[in-house]
């Protein structure tokens, strides 16, 4: 184990036992929710790996050290850190944030990187970055897409954010080499909506079948990892024909504002936020309690 990796003693006693663990995020208790609406749902997503049958092992890098497990005291103190002074780590500045000592929250792709290195193999977070709309001028286009053809980790997410475009971020998936499988429907889903219109490459209807499948390219030896997107519940979706336009409001206001670069994103989920009167807060809450259980139930696949 890598010196800068710091298990907990719960994830530690887990991995050394063999039994199933999920890795989670921290930039969405840092920089998706005001304080203590993170925190409890932070501790919520925890509680739905455990009551699936996993550990939760949410990631974070605090005091020189990539923390995988954090404790209650330690998960409070993380959530109640001003997001301006936690660095929201990528590929590109893990090491950086590390050197520097400071609080760093991981996406999706430090995430994986950190989950890789602690051993866990599953990792459940809300929606993957992609592909940005105008890219082919902007040449926007997410870490988290390149991290899903370098590390051997299966991440269960909605989709890639409605807000991005979606054939273009399937197309880069596709490119790579990165397995998309969609669960239990032949459509791709779109974040806060169960369809997309974009069929799947592949579909699964079995935790069971994915753990196989991420066997098989370790034997195959193939690198990378698998997207496993996993629907929203439909009692909480926001149907596709619902979200376009208010998509697409969000996108021609940050037009006409000259809203660029990594401002763009937090602006259009704000204003997506009001445009829904919070229910595309709720909508992300209930499809990363969804992924999480997925997740659990994949985990606890690949130990059998």
């Amino acid at each position: 184990m890598p010196p800068l990796i710091a298990l907990s003693p719960e994830i530690s006693q887990a991995l050394a036992e063999g039994r199933p663990v999920v890795a989670l995020e921290s930039t969405i208790i840092t920089h998706g929710m005001p304080y203590p609406q993170n925190l409890q749902v932070a501790q919520q997503v925890e509680a739905a790996v455990r009551e699936a049958g996993a550990v939760p092992a949410t990631i974070a890098v605090m005091a020189g050290r990539i923390r995988v497990g954090l404790d209650a005291e330690t998960l409070e103190a993380l959530a109640s850190t001003p997001a301006a002074q936690v660095m929201k780590l990528s590929r590109a500045d893990l090491a950086a944030c590390l050197a520097l000592g400071r609080t760093g929250a991981t996406t999706v792709a430090a995430t994986m990187i950190c989950a890789h290195l602690a051993g866990i193999e599953v990792f459940a977070t809300g929606g993957i970055g992609g592909v940005h709309r105008g890219a082919e001028t902007s040449f926007d286009i997410s870490a988290d897409l390149q991290e899903l053809a370098q590390s051997p980790v299966t991440v269960v997410a909605a989709g890639a954010k409605a807000i991005l475009d979606l054939p273009k971020t399937l197309e880069v998936l596709e490119t790579l080499g990165v397995p998309v499988i969609a669960f239990g429907q032949d459509q791709l889903p779109a974040f806060w909506s169960r369809e997309s219109g974009l069929p799947a490459p592949l579909r699964m209807d079995d935790p069971v079948q994915i753990a196989a499948s991420a066997r098989l390219r370790r034997e195959l030896g193939l690198g990378g990892g698998q997207l496993v997107v996993n629907p929203i519940p439909p009692e909480a979706e926001i149907p596709r024909a619902e979200m376009i336009p208010i998509v697409e409001q969000a996108l021609s206001e940050a037009e006409a504002q000259r809203i660029a670069a990594k401002a763009v994103t937090p602006f259009l989920l704000q204003r997506i936020f009001d445009l829904t009167r919070g229910r595309s807060l709720d909508a992300n809450i209930a499809l990363v309690l969804n992924n999480a259980r997925l997740a659990a139930r994949i985990a606890a696949a690949m130990t059998r």
